[in-house]
């Protein structure tokens, strides 16, 4: 199994590029970022190229303290599409594949015709990239469009972009739905990332309530090949929190 190292919570006592050279220091075989745009692309993409590692995916901007993300919320379409197309050309700079476009804090059926019109302007902007939705789980996100898989599926058979897909983040989803086995094989169709980490705590994937060893074997067996996200927050120096790596990285 391969790894992919998410930068917003790996080495955040370093600039960005510092952060891809760690990872790649660690053994990681990609990155992942959350909102990147502080950083030069001319210095993101030089890490980059000299470590060999890829950007897998980086976030569109939440817009203001606790929205979480603008794609939902109606009557900010031009916001949220303003920042969508930051993050595509974020993207296409530095040669990152896949954008994941935040819903933000809203709800009922005009939350979801807004997200959806958005997601379209997402995928019709960028067929050249994967654009993700992400469900987060009420605890850490109380309020957030989009908190289940099933909602997640929906959205992308209502949308019928083939670039659409669903971040199956692991953490968010065994907190809200569980069952992760059986979620994983019957939506392998529409994922597009797999991300992982400790539950409930969201420390690193090596104790908790989910046997990471168990879900590295049944995305093998499912014919999963892409690395995994390592979106998790380190007790300590990031450094001292990888030991789980080269045991999952086995299966």
């Amino acid at each position: 199994m391969r790894f992919s190292a998410n930068l917003g919570f790996l080495w955040t006592d370093l600039a960005l590029p510092g952060a891809i050279r760690a990872a790649a220091a660690a053994g990681f075989d990609a990155v992942e970022c959350h909102w990147p745009y502080d950083h030069a692309t001319e210095a993101v993409a030089a890490a980059l190229s000299e470590t060999g590692l890829v950007m897998l995916g980086l976030n569109t901007l939440r817009g203001k303290p606790g929205e979480n993300g603008l794609s939902s919320i109606p009557g900010r379409e031009a916001e949220a599409r303003a920042e969508i197309d930051r993050a595509i050309a974020y993207a296409r700079a530095i040669g990152c594949g896949a954008v994941h476009v935040m819903a933000g804090v809203a709800e009922g059926t005009q939350a979801e015709r807004t997200f959806l019109a958005n997601l379209a302007y997402a995928c019709d902007r960028a067929p050249d990239l994967t654009v993700l939705i992400e469900p987060l789980n009420r605890y850490d996100a109380p309020g957030y469009f989009l908190s289940t898989s099933d909602q997640a599926l929906h959205l992308i058979e209502q949308a019928g972009s083939p670039n659409l897909k669903l971040m199956f983040d692991c953490y968010h989803l065994q907190i809200m739905e569980g069952n992760l086995t059986r979620r994983l094989g019957r939506l392998m169709p529409v994922i597009g990332h797999v991300q992982i980490a400790s539950v409930p705590d969201r420390g690193a994937p090596d104790h908790g309530e989910v046997d990471y060893r168990h879900i590295c074997a049944v995305l093998r067996d499912l014919g999963w090949s892409k690395p995994l996200g390592a979106e998790y927050k380190p007790i300590g120096p990031t450094g001292e929190s990888l030991d789980w790596l080269s045991g999952l990285r086995a299966i």
